[in-house]
């Protein structure tokens, strides 16, 4: 959990200082109390900030909203979701709140939870989250709450939380004479050091690649998260002031990262292109999302993310819808995502998003949204690897700290680097933005 206070100065990735706290004053308090539906002056429209343009997505979600209409005639008119591309969501929503032209809700990444928790440019839902009949608050996993909380309030709520799996090729493992990680996580072997040698052994033998970190390509290194976090490394302390780069368990992690790319190639090296669902890589680490790509063409398996040494570690991309304090009707908005995340309709998006409701996390509830995976694959994978999960890496200064890290760290993707003396000038160079 983060304190929360009015930051007078965040810089979000390009926009100057002060754009969230610039809009965190002068909106009502969405959890002062009543029944919003009913205090609103008459029917409003509301807009929701959304990265997703699926249309089986905002059919959905037009769906729920219709429900709410119907229910709250005099209160509410309608809904706009309007779809903001993936690639530049956080630079546009913050260019809306900069320019008044604040939506009354928004989908937030994990990584910026941080940054507008503090900022004060979120309403504490959390009083009509608990107040909204039915709602069934409690049944929330509260680990799932934890980065959208400060100071008893709740500033999102964590619709989306998608645990990261080992996809493996079971072809490509089968034509090495490899182990299979299935058998392995039934033994209690399958670690990095398995996944390693299985990796290292199908490259030399069958060429492509072995095993890929997805969407990492050195560039987004949190995404190394899968797997320092079998370390039990991070890359700042819990309370985000102090650089852990330099501790021994990442600089651990990070040498066998090393090792296993410039030493063994069992990771391919800077400037391979390498997808695992074209057929000719042996695994890959990413969102159990993924499975929507598969297409028949080998057969494969699914499995937890390895053990390192401090055992294994669920991680998850979480993503928060929040009411912005500024927008024009704060506590019809709050009323509404009441609506949107009831028990009822948490079950029908969790046929696209995890939900972090607990009674909701069975297979049963999830075979719909993963059709490709048994009922045995989602409680091993998906359920198990959502329980008592962290998220990818965040922070109330996180667009400097991911440039700035990404920067120094392109020294450690050479054979010959000094991997102590890299991470000795990524905290060095991370340290003052921890302070900021």
């Amino acid at each position: 959990m983060v304190q929360r206070r009015t930051v007078p100065a965040l810089a979000l990735l390009m926009l100057g200082a002060g754009t969230l706290a610039a809009c965190s004053s002068g909106g009502d308090d969405a959890g002062s109390g009543g029944d919003s539906a009913t205090e609103a002056a008459g029917p409003v429209d509301l807009r929701m900030t959304v990265w997703t343009a699926s249309e089986d997505h905002l059919a959905l979600f037009d769906e729920i909203a219709a429900e709410y209409v119907e229910e709250n005639p005099d209160a509410f008119s309608s809904v706009t979701f309007e779809a903001v591309p993936f690639e530049d969501y956080t630079t546009t929503l913050t260019t809306q709140l900069a320019g008044g032209n604040t939506p009354d809700l928004a989908w937030i990444f994990e990584s910026n939870a941080p940054e507008f928790v503090q900022s004060g440019a979120l309403a504490d839902i959390k009083p009509t989250l608990e107040g909204a009949e039915g709602y069934e608050f409690d049944d929330i996993l509260p680990t799932a709450l934890d980065l959208w909380s400060a100071d008893e309030g709740l500033y999102a709520y964590p619709f989306s939380n998608s645990p990261f799996v080992m996809f493996v090729n079971t072809d490509r493992i089968a034509e090495a004479g490899q182990d299979s990680p299935a058998e392995l996580v039934e033994s209690g072997g399958w670690t990095f050091d398995a996944a390693r040698e299985i990796s290292t052994a199908t490259t030399e033998q069958l060429g492509g690649a072995g095993l890929i970190v997805r969407d990492f390509n050195y560039s987004l290194w949190e995404n190394l998260a899968t797997v320092w976090g079998g370390w039990g490394a991070s890359p700042w302390s819990e309370d985000g002031t102090q650089c852990t780069f330099t501790e021994p368990e990442m600089v651990e992690a990070m040498t066998w990262l090393h090792e296993a790319t410039f030493a063994d190639g069992a990771i391919p090296g800077p400037g391979t292109n390498a997808d695992f669902f074209a057929g000719d890589v042996t695994m890959t680490i990413t969102q159990i999302s993924r499975a929507s790509s598969l297409d028949g063409s080998f057969e494969w398996d699914v499995v937890p993310l390895p053990e390192g040494p401090a055992g294994r570690q669920n991680v998850i991309g979480q993503a928060g819808i929040g009411v912005f304090e500024n927008g024009d009707n704060p506590e019809v908005a709050a009323d509404f995502l009441a609506h949107f995340t009831s028990p009822e309709n948490a079950e029908k998006l969790a046929t696209y998003f995890p939900p972090p409701r607990e009674s909701l996390l069975t297979a049963e509830t999830l075979v719909a949204a993963n059709p490709l995976l048994s009922e045995e694959q989602l409680e091993a994978v998906v359920i198990g690897g959502i329980t008592d999960a962290t998220t990818k890496p965040a922070h109330a200064n996180f667009a400097e700290l991911q440039t700035t890290v990404r920067g120094e760290l392109d020294a450690l993707w050479n054979e010959g680097a000094d991997v102590e003396a890299v991470l000795g000038d990524v905290c060095a160079a991370a340290e003052p933005l921890l302070q900021d």
